[in-house]
């Protein structure tokens, strides 16, 4: 009986003889696995005919992977709901387009079929031990027992090398144990590059290839003689806060070279060098960003740059005190260290009676620890949250801080910490720019973890009205960031639909919160760019505001021109707070782009708002950022082929863009410093290979735009328009590079950042 409703080539599939499936050709398979799928969601009930059919799939399935048609076999495996049959079929020829195809998929998949997917995918490179393969999909899943796994399955320590070189720039922190190396001398190697000690040297040595070691000073960036007549600096400006932008352009740009024009000068025989007159050109909480950014310029050299900072800690300024300890926390931000020098020097200093000195101390221990759930920090932070004699300020850096160590790890007591302080807080307060740090530092304990965030977000919902929406959204686009989950771009959507009164602040994280989502892959990431474009031309004055901060995060170092162009229209709009918030816009999507485009477009900026001190403290940001560390560094978040996401740097991106919300109360304001959580998500854009004693190595690679050949017939190129040059070199947003020498062979698939080079045996020279 059952078998008259089925479709009819599946049915006298069933009746007839059982010969070998493919001799009816592929048409006559395609047909018959698209029924499957069909017959398969209706009779989930009927145990015999699903049997019949299963048996089925396998010869389908056989075939398929016989004849180069994985992704069809992939479909009608997630139709039938039984994936795992998948990892027996492949084999050598075929796994990686399987592979590939699996791991585009996910990101279009509802949960949790995208993890059974990747789990799936990990199965097979593990099986074919494609090992850095496999680590990036444990990554992504951040399951850390599939981390091990891979270092306990190889054998290899070169391998294992450029393992380590892989977490260091996702930026976790993780410990090897006994397991993963039983060597005690290997051990310490590899924890040495885990620990992102080989970062500074790998990028100075870029930085000498590409020859641009010279110091560069804020007057090479602003490049005042190209505009005529009116000149930048227009008498009426006031000084402090053009001090103020030049200390940032100044650690923008000479970031992590060691040697700049305006803090490490060599101090002039007894007249106390010129280093120090820099630093008191800046009035009050400008010294302590001034203090801050010797840090920048010294990033990722622990060793030497301590040192530098010796002469400022027994200084009497208070505000010079708090910036050495933020500096001292920058310089150690993204690297870790076995004597954990950044604890020592700043623990003294968190119960300090200054609020200031507090501050740079508790955001000092954010940055240095971020992601590292160090359990020291959280004892000596959590405290602070429920004083009640402690300031607001204080108290908002605290959360953050505590947000970035813990981030992503839903830790219960601190998310408890976070939720008392927040109920504690007075109506006053509530009012307050600075509160909605405080939900951010819940958020970021949930970065990117969807559902475990719902018990805290019910728990929101009984907050304060004034911050109830605000803390929820905040919440929902954490954890759903870099998911590019639509239902949630859809629920942003909606709440950013809503015409409001004034004074309510939540709609600004839902647009930062679209953003948020959909930046997880391209074809999301098209759609929230237009998305925007309609809100900005239907929303309110709040929304508008928010917009071009959410169009810098979906194009973060990624000068995309319609992007530029709207951003440019929006850097002349009638609300300063849009036009602010614009020309920062223009800074982050051209960051570390050197982007002559944008470089322009601020120039003429930096004339038109010659008079108005805070537009034009923008402009200068703005400038510092698109030269970037001389044009090498990027602060996108994403890496290795836009497959992962460091959960650390998105938090900083974020942590600036909330601040940026309000830009007249936070940036413009004394709290300046809060531009330099950036530092979270700089990176080198650098393609270094290495031989096998980790030294420097050039050989010829290609680069080229990346093409995606996800499901294509063959063996089609990776890439297209490249270029030939000799490593290091450097990849732009959407690059991706090839070797361009059957000499030596790369022990990661993906050329981004360290790659260890071994010479290969098959190789003869012609």
């Amino acid at each position: 009986m059952q078998l008259l409703i089925l479709q009819a080539s599946l049915k006298y599939r069933l009746l007839g003889s059982e010969g070998d499936i493919g001799s009816w050709g592929h048409e006559y398979v395609r047909n018959l696995a698209g029924e499957i799928s069909q017959e398969y969601s209706k009779q989930q009930t009927e145990e015999a005919l699903i049997d019949d059919l299963m048996v089925l799939v396998g010869q389908i399935v056989a075939f398929h992977m016989k004849h180069n048609a994985e992704p069809e076999a992939v479909d009608l495996l997630m139709e039938v709901e039984d994936l795992d049959l998948l990892v027996e079929h492949v084999d050598n020829a075929n796994y990686k387009r399987t592979c590939l195809y699996l791991t585009s998929s996910a990101k279009y998949l509802p949960g949790p079929d995208d993890m059974l997917v990747l789990d799936v995918a990990y199965a097979i490179y593990m099986k074919f031990e494609e090992f850095p393969r496999a680590l990036q999909i444990a990554l992504y899943l951040d399951n850390m027992q599939y981390v091990k796994q891979v270092f306990t399955s190889c054998n290899d320590l070169q391998k294992k090398q450029q393992f380590c070189f892989i977490l260091a720039r996702h930026g976790i922190t993780f410990e090897l144990d006994n397991e993963m190396c039983p060597e005690d001398e290997e051990r310490e190697a590899l924890q040495e590059i885990v620990n992102n000690t080989k970062l500074n040297e790998g990028y100075l040595t870029l930085a000498r290839d590409i020859e641009v070691m010279e110091p560069k000073s804020p007057e090479d960036i602003y490049k005042a003689h190209l505009l005529d007549g009116r000149s930048s600096g227009g008498g009426s400006v006031d000084s402090a806060r053009q001090n103020l932008a030049a200390t940032f352009v100044n650690a923008f740009v000479n970031a992590g070279f060691g040697r700049d024009k305006l803090m490490t000068v060599p101090s002039e025989a007894s007249s106390g060098g010129s280093s120090t007159s820099w630093l008191f050109k800046n009035k009050d909480h400008g010294k302590a960003s001034a203090a801050a950014s010797l840090g920048m310029i010294l990033l990722w050299d622990v060793d030497s740059g301590l040192a530098q900072f010796d002469k400022y800690f027994h200084s009497t300024d208070t505000h010079v005190i708090a910036g050495t300890l933020l500096g001292v926390g920058i310089v150690n931000c993204g690297t870790k260290n076995d004597c954990d020098p950044a604890l020592a020097l700043l623990a003294d200093y968190i119960d300090k009676e200054d609020s200031y000195i507090r501050i740079g101390a508790i955001m000092g221990l954010g940055l240095a620890y971020a992601g590292s759930q160090n359990e020291q920090i959280r004892s000596k932070l959590t405290p602070i949250l429920g004083d009640a004699k402690v300031s607001l300020d204080v108290i908002a850096f605290t959360a953050i801080s505590l947000g970035l160590v813990y981030v992503g790890s839903c830790n219960e007591e601190v998310a408890q910490a976070i939720i008392f302080a927040l109920m504690d807080r007075s109506e006053s307060e509530l009012g307050e720019p600075l509160i909605r740090l405080l939900s951010l530092g819940l958020g970021l304990l949930y970065l990117g973890k969807q559902e475990k965030v719902e018990a805290t977000a019910e728990v929101s919902k009984t907050f304060n009205e004034k911050i109830r929406k605000h803390c929820d959204m905040t919440l929902l686009s954490c954890a759903y960031a870099g998911t590019g989950n639509v239902l949630k771009v859809q629920h942003f959507l909606g709440q950013c639909a809503q015409h409001l009164e004034k004074g309510e602040t939540y709609q600004g994280p839902a647009v930062l919160g679209i953003a948020m989502v959909a930046m997880a892959e391209e074809l999301g990431l098209e759609m929230a760019i237009r998305s925007l474009e309609h809100l900005l031309q239907y929303g309110e004055q709040n929304i508008r505001r928010a917009v071009p901060l959410a169009l810098s995060l979906l194009c973060i170092s990624n000068p995309k021109v319609n992007v530029m162009d709207t951003l440019s229209r929006l850097s002349h709009d009638a609300d300063t707070e849009v036009a602010m918030a614009a020309i920062i816009s223009l800074g982050l999507i051209g960051a570390g782009t050197n982007n002559a485009r944008i470089a322009g477009m601020l120039r003429n900026l930096s004339s038109y708002y010659y008079k108005d001190a805070s537009l034009l403290f923008c402009v200068r940001i703005a400038q510092g950022l698109v030269h970037l560390g001389k044009g090498l560094l990027t602060l996108a978040p994403y890496h290795s082929e836009r497959f992962l996401l460091s959960p650390t740097a998105l938090a900083g991106l974020v942590t600036l863009l909330h601040a940026c919300l309000d830009m007249k109360a936070l940036i413009l304001g004394k709290y300046h410093y809060v531009l330099y959580f950036l530092v979270l998500a700089m990176q080198p854009r650098m393609l270094m290979t290495v031989d096998e004693n980790l030294k420097p190595l050039s050989v010829p690679v290609r680069v080229g735009q990346a093409v995606d050949v996800v499901g294509q017939a063959g063996r089609p190129k990776t890439i297209t328009g490249f270029q030939t040059h000799s490593t290091p070199v450097l990849l732009s947003a959407g690059d991706r590079a090839e070797l361009a020498t059957e000499k030596y062979v790369p022990l990661s698939p993906i050329l981004e950042g360290f790659v260890i080079l071994k010479e290969n045996p098959e190789f003869r020279e012609d």
